[in-house]
């Protein structure tokens, strides 16, 4: 029996579900056009665990979504995550953001899905799932202009999804390209993943773990 606290700030969207065993109880979320959660996480996850009458006692775990996404935003996220798990003494969980994002496409069809996070410019951070979110291919930072999906095209349906769909949507015009309308990954659709891996003890080193960030953060100078 297991409650856990999961946590996804990697994008735009500052996420906390709590989930029992295999369920979700409740989620949280604000996705703002800037980013917020320094100021939200911590409210968020007070919030949740007080209405559904969980207390931090009570947790047998903490996931955070490790990545690829937003520098500033998996640093919060995983910070707390790690400070948490560290302060209760349990297991802290990674989750990939893509993996998430993937679970939040449901079909019945033979499909490829391909989440997408934007990485600027026309590159995106992106994976390759089957219909069941069994891995295809790796993640990978993708540059949209050499045409990386196009195998999955040729072959099969493929469901795009993420906040990077309408760049892609742009440059892609195939007919078995499908774009959802979804655009970030959700806490809520992180636990079945957090409760997967707490089940097979699959847990992070809480001293050495470092968010996924894909591409190396690069620090410029202010302009004069």
């Amino acid at each position: 029996m297991a409650y856990i606290l999961n946590i996804e700030t990697a994008t735009k969207n500052c996420s906390v579900s709590v989930g029992y065993n295999e369920q979700v109880i409740d989620t949280v979320e604000y996705a703002g056009e800037s980013y917020s959660h320094a100021e939200k996480l911590h409210v968020f996850i007070r919030e949740i665990l007080h209405k559904n009458k969980v207390s931090l006692n009570e947790l047998s775990a903490i996931a955070v979504s490790k990545g690829p996404g937003s520098y500033t935003g998996l640093r919060i996220g995983v910070s707390a995550a790690k400070g948490m798990a560290y302060a209760l003494n349990i297991p802290l969980i990674s989750v990939s953001t893509l993996a998430s994002l993937a679970q939040q496409i449901k079909t019945d069809e033979k499909a490829y899905i391909i989440p997408l996070i934007d990485a600027r410019r026309m590159e995106v951070y992106s994976a390759v799932y089957d219909q069941n979110h069994h891995l295809i291919r790796q993640v990978a930072a993708d540059i949209l202009d050499n045409c990386p999906f196009a195998p999955y095209l040729n072959r099969n349906k493929v469901i795009f999804v993420g906040d990077a769909v309408a760049k892609t949507q742009k440059i892609i015009q195939h007919p078995n390209a499908v774009f959802s309308s979804v655009q970030y990954p959700s806490a809520e659709y992180m636990h079945i993943l957090a409760y997967q891996k707490f089940k097979s003890g699959y847990f992070e080193d809480i001293a050495y773990f470092e968010p996924y960030y894909l591409k190396d953060f690069i620090v410029t100078k202010k302009k004069r």
